[in-house]
């Protein structure tokens, strides 16, 4: 039986990028790569992010902001996972939206 895992990863927001599509550039684990930040919006429920924040990411995509200390904390017990930190890293290295 095989089961998929889908993990959330904290990344740091380093930048916006394009203010009108939302897009930001984040920092995970040393790999850089532009996302979504759309859903953490005022209008969508959220309170907005900028340059500092941490950021949950799921397939190119801020899902929630969450602190400094619990960003730490998810790195450290994803990095534990072994394959599927990996597997997520890897997905994000390729991962591209422009």
């Amino acid at each position: 039986m095989f089961i998929a895992v889908c993990l959330a990863i904290p990344g740091q927001i380093i930048e916006m990028v394009d203010e009108q599509n939302r897009l930001a550039k984040v920092d995970v684990a040393g790999v850089q790569r532009t996302i979504n930040v759309g859903l953490l919006d005022a209008g969508a429920g959220g309170d907005g992010v900028e340059p500092g924040d941490w950021v949950l990411i799921h397939v190119g995509f801020a899902l929630s902001k969450v602190d400094e200390e619990e960003a730490e904390a998810t790195l450290k017990l994803l990095e534990g996972m072994g394959a599927d930190y990996e597997q997520e890293l890897l997905e994000l290295r390729e991962s591209l939206i422009e």
